[in-house]
């Protein structure tokens, strides 16, 4: 997959484009059933494939004080589509100007000049442009008119409502991190880096990875979780998750803390950019009594650790 980031790059490929957009938050499995869409047009009218996403979420930009949290960061998204087979990804600036651009002026900017679109396939109910006056209708005219289809697929749905990335932060913010991965299509996964924590857990005979995540970042809900730990050299290590404030040492604490203690496994971390992937939810955190008593139960949350894993 080709990342552009630049308009002044763009492809205009002899066949065109079929070409979808949105902020693709967490490429769960609505977005990969637009973009299968996308793959089997572009099939059939000997064309390239491309999704336009954005550098941020456009929440950040419109209303900051309600943007929600991400489930992927930009990297992450941009792996995650080129995972998908597409063929392009413009990842388009959005800033107060791009807030402020007119629908038909990303028509034309965007999906015409840039991309050359034979055809555009969104979500049903997709809004864009200033004051989000875009939709399906509006672009369904402008095609008519740039020589462009459009198509308004009605969302993925499993149970009784759509996939979305609203409803994967509703699950994750109930712990629910095994539903979760069902809309995701693999399990919920935060980055970030190893910094050094109090050393507490090492005298225990736990030592764990203190991971400084950005505070952007979707969490699953605090507790203790049975996942997994990759290191940048690709390896993958089972890994007994704590996620939370510690209350059994601090009465508050300004955000939850994550750490993991990798199975079998005692080498330095310190520095190295980690990926944690969140598979089972093992108990809520707790306040202990004692040293003694969280010691104890730490044991208990590693060997179930274990056998979550091993199924």
């Amino acid at each position: 997959m080709e990342v552009i980031r630049d308009q002044a790059s763009c492809p205009r490929p002899a066949g065109g484009c079929v070409v979808t957009i949105g902020a693709y938050d967490g490429v769960h499995l609505g977005h990969r059933a637009l973009i299968d869409e996308v793959k089997q047009r572009a099939t059939h009218l000997g064309s390239a494939t491309a999704v336009v996403t954005f550098d941020r979420h456009p929440a950040t930009v419109v209303r900051p004080d309600s943007a929600p949290l991400v489930l992927t960061d930009l990297d992450q998204k941009l792996e995650l589509l080129d995972s998908t087979g597409i063929d392009y990804a413009l990842v388009l600036t959005f800033d107060d100007r791009r807030a402020r651009e007119p629908a038909e002026a990303f028509v034309t900017g965007v999906l015409v000049d840039c991309l050359a679109a034979r055809a555009v396939v969104v979500g049903h109910d997709f809004h864009f442009g200033h004051n989000r006056r875009g939709n399906v209708q509006m672009l369904t005219s402008m095609g008519s008119e740039y020589g462009f289809d459009v198509l308004g697929l009605t969302l993925l749905a499993q149970g009784r409502e759509p996939v979305s990335s609203t409803r994967i932060r509703r699950l994750l913010a109930d712990g629910e991190v095994e539903e979760a991965a069902l809309l995701l299509g693999r399990p919920h996964e935060v980055r970030g880096r190893v910094v050094a924590g109090d050393g507490r857990a090492r005298d225990w005979q736990f030592p764990t990875a203190n991971i400084d995540v950005a505070p952007d970042v979707c969490l699953p809900a605090d507790g203790i979780y049975a996942g997994w730990y990759q290191r940048p050299d690709r390896t993958v290590l089972a890994a007994a998750i704590s996620l939370g404030t510690r209350p059994t040492f601090y009465e508050r604490a300004e955000r939850s803390l994550l750490e993991a203690h990798l199975l079998d496994f005692a080498e330095d971390l310190y520095g190295e950019p980690a990926r944690v992937r969140f598979v089972r939810r093992l108990r809520r955190e707790e306040k202990f009594g004692s040293e003694g008593e969280l010691v104890e139960q730490i044991r208990r949350d590693v060997e179930e650790t274990r056998r979550v894993l091993a199924r």
